[in-house]
């Protein structure tokens, strides 16, 4: 009995135990779930029921703009609108009116052009978790035609609103600078891309609280936050010299048959940009429509000036030029010798002039870009001093301009530099920069020796609630470093400026103002195996003016021209003649000739074609197809002579004297042109027009000529002519 009263004492304790166990671990498991609960997911659940019991709508800013150093406009957005759906009172409206998503959707479709499928979609759009969302955005950047019908449907919770749209007024105008936006606003390339924090602003947002049958409620106050529009953006750019840019590439690039053109001109002193060019471009309000693959469109949108390197060629030179002068390696009477060609370890290097240039001082070098000269001159130097000044110069080293994607370039190491290297990165092979790189290198040449950073962004400002702009932030990043001395940079400049008005970049010269500058013609590399390009080349050319105290500094270059002529002190020059003489007018710079003198230097060369014995209206067909006027001695009906000779070059616009008879009897004779520099084809063309003949040598363009020029022969004369391949100069 005793035993019995044990074992069940026993069998209840152990039963209490495990029911005090049961419970305490009950116990413990909902304390930690509400732990998890209200402490590790309150954050979660709270967004939850907060998404539940409010409807928010957000409301973008305006974008700001972007205009040039003037307050020109290049970058607005323009006003549209958007649609908007509060949901949970398009909810209370279909309970109102006994009506469903299916009965509103194809009104809303309608009023918008719009498929209703995807009205409906955005009707029942829904939160991560699978609720019912509380509002949806329909559509975006609609014009006011579409937004008045929504409105006019009059459904509660469709809700139509202000918003903007980018807009650039002037289309393809500086379109790589510029860049362009998404369809949300956000900048893809360019300044749009760059500045995109600035510009972009901060939203707004409307928040209202509402019941379980989605009304507003009418104890708590909604919230509105009103959104902060974007700063603006002042560039560097100078609308009118970038329209003289913009010209001038486009037609280079028509003229040259040319895969690319780019233009840049820099203000020498403080480094702004006041023109970037390049050509082809596209027009950011629908870029998208212009190409038909991504791998296009991201092609189309690069900014080659910025992104692209290449080997620089001839241009090069100024750079080795300065750091000889730096060294004290170098002096203007120094004497050298050009055959053609040197010997450099195994390998012979030639000059751009097979024939050679024979002895010649260090100007005559820079002035005739002689590859042999340089090579002496980057011997002298060796190749740590010499890459010393690529490094000072910023060469291979990002220049760290305000626009995205600049490429570095390519420097060999010094310790990798054999003697043939040194050969040719002397003279501008070997090593590759991006173009803003090398402008901002030559700048420091114009500015003294002082090198300073390149950028677009001039300032940033944003208008106040009583429409006054405040000026947020100036540029005031100029790195300016000096790298080289003032007294060698000027007697540099000295020395470029007779490049121009004497030497191998003469057609860019105009009378009456001091040029200071250096051609340059690279043969292309192939990407794949690393060797040179047969017939591809990019002309460059650089250049400063006033000479003795530049203001203005300018690139250019034309990749794979194509029309026949390819060195730059042929195809480059003239474009850089025509920048020059825009911006000079532009900003009053003066000239020491008088006006009738300037302007007739800026007229073209045209060689006077054989028009003897032609009939008179032929004849003068001709003549004004070459913008050649004329003045007739009688009234005869055959040419029989003309003054001056064919052959001769005049500028365009020069009176040309036609002699007349019954009879076709005429002097033979005819004055030889100046071939120099002009394809194997033009020279053939030229020659076709004046009645010579003419035996070809060797490929490329016309390096020397049996005749002299302006020496007179017998019509149908054969004209031994050496042609050459070698892109030099």
């Amino acid at each position: 009995m005793l035993g019995q009263r044990f074992r069940d004492k026993v069998i209840i304790k152990k039963r209490m135990i495990i029911a005090f166990g049961f419970f305490c671990f009950i116990f413990f498991m909902l304390f930690f779930r509400l732990t998890y609960i209200m402490i590790l997911k309150s954050k979660d659940y709270y967004a939850l029921a907060e998404e539940q019991w409010t409807s928010t709508v957000k409301i973008d800013a305006r974008r700001g703009k972007i205009l040039d150093r003037n307050g020109k406009e290049l970058a607005i957005s323009a006003n549209v609108y958007r649609v908007d759906f509060d949901l949970n009172t398009i909810k209370q409206y279909l309970v109102k009116n006994n009506l469903n998503n299916d009965d509103i959707a194809p009104k809303i479709a309608q009023a918008m052009n719009m498929d209703v499928s995807k009205v409906l979609k955005a009707l029942n759009t829904r939160l991560p978790s699978g609720a019912p969302a509380g509002s949806a955005n329909l559509a975006r950047r609609i014009e006011k035609q579409e937004a008045d019908k929504v409105r006019g449907l009059f459904i509660s919770g469709v809700l139509v609103s202000p918003d903007t749209k980018r807009y650039y007024p002037n289309n393809n105008f500086l379109a790589h600078v510029l860049g362009n936006t998404n369809v949300d606003g956000k900048g893809l390339t360019g300044i749009e891309l760059q500045y995109d924090r600035e510009l972009t602003g901060m939203p707004g947002v409307r928040i209202a609280e509402i019941d379980r049958r989605s009304n507003e409620l009418p104890y708590t106050i909604s919230e509105y936050t009103e959104p902060i529009d974007g700063k603006d953006i002042y560039l560097t750019i100078d609308e009118k010299i970038q329209y003289f840019c913009e010209k001038a590439a486009d037609q280079a690039l028509i003229d040259n048959k040319a895969k690319a053109v780019s233009i840049m001109a820099m203000d020498t002193k403080t480094g702004e940009i006041l023109a970037m060019v390049n050509k082809p471009d596209f027009n950011p309000n629908n870029s998208r429509e212009q190409t038909s693959s991504y791998e296009e469109l991201q092609k189309l949108w690069r900014n080659r000036a910025v992104n692209d390197t290449y080997e620089p060629g001839s241009i090069f030179k100024v750079i080795t030029a300065i750091a000889a002068m730096e060294e004290g390696l170098v002096h203007e009477n120094d004497k050298f010798v050009c055959g053609g060609s040197i010997k450099v370890a195994n390998r012979t290097i030639h000059c751009w002039k097979r024939t050679g240039h024979g002895t010649e001082n260090f100007v005559d070098i820079l002035k005739n870009s002689c590859n042999v000269g340089f090579i002496n001159i980057g011997q002298r130097l060796g190749k740590e001093k010499l890459n010393k000044y690529i490094s000072l110069f910023g060469l291979g080293q990002k220049t760290g301009i305000d626009l995205p994607g600049e490429a570095k370039g390519i420097v060999k190491k010094t310790s990798s530099i054999n003697d043939v290297d040194l050969a040719t990165i002397s003279f501008g092979q070997t090593n590759t920069v991006n173009p803003v790189q090398f402008l901002a290198a030559f700048n420091a040449v114009a500015n003294n020796g002082v090198w300073v950073k390149p950028h677009l962004m001039k300032e940033i400002s944003y208008t106040d609630n009583n429409n006054n702009k405040v000026l947020y932030k100036t540029f005031d990043d100029f790195v300016n470093k000096r790298i080289a001395s003032e007294e060698n940079t000027k007697l540099l400049r000295s020395y470029l400026e007779k490049v121009i008005s004497e030497g191998s970049s003469k057609r860019a010269f105009i009378e009456g103002y001091h040029i200071g500058g250096k051609t340059g013609t690279a043969q292309k590399v192939n990407s794949q195996n690393g060797t040179y390009e047969r017939g591809k080349y990019v002309s460059s050319f650089v250049g400063m003016a006033p000479a003795s105290n530049p203001r203005i500094s300018i690139f250019i270059s034309i990749d794979e021209p194509s029309a026949g002529e390819y060195y730059a002190g042929v195809i480059a020059t003239p474009v850089a003649k025509q920048v020059f003489n825009d911006i000079f007018n532009y900003l009053a710079i003066e000239a020491d000739a008088d006006d009738a003198s300037v302007a007739r230097s800026l007229l073209k060369d045209v060689i006077i074609p054989e028009v003897r014995g032609l009939k008179k209206e032929e004849a003068i067909k001709i003549l004004k197809a070459n913008n050649l006027n004329f003045e007739l001695d009688k009234n005869n009906s055959i040419i029989t002579d003309i003054s001056p000779k064919p052959g001769i070059t005049v500028k365009e616009g020069t009176k040309i004297i036609l002699y007349t008879s019954q009879e076709a009897n005429y002097n033979k004779e005819v004055v030889v042109p100046d071939l120099k520099g002009y394809s194997k084809e033009k020279a053939m063309e030229i020659l076709k027009s004046i009645g010579l003949k003419a035996k070809f040598t060797g490929e490329g363009v016309v390096m020397e000529q049996s005749v002299e020029p302006e020496q007179k022969v017998s019509k149908d004369t054969v004209l031994d002519i050496i042609l050459d391949l070698t892109g030099g100069d």
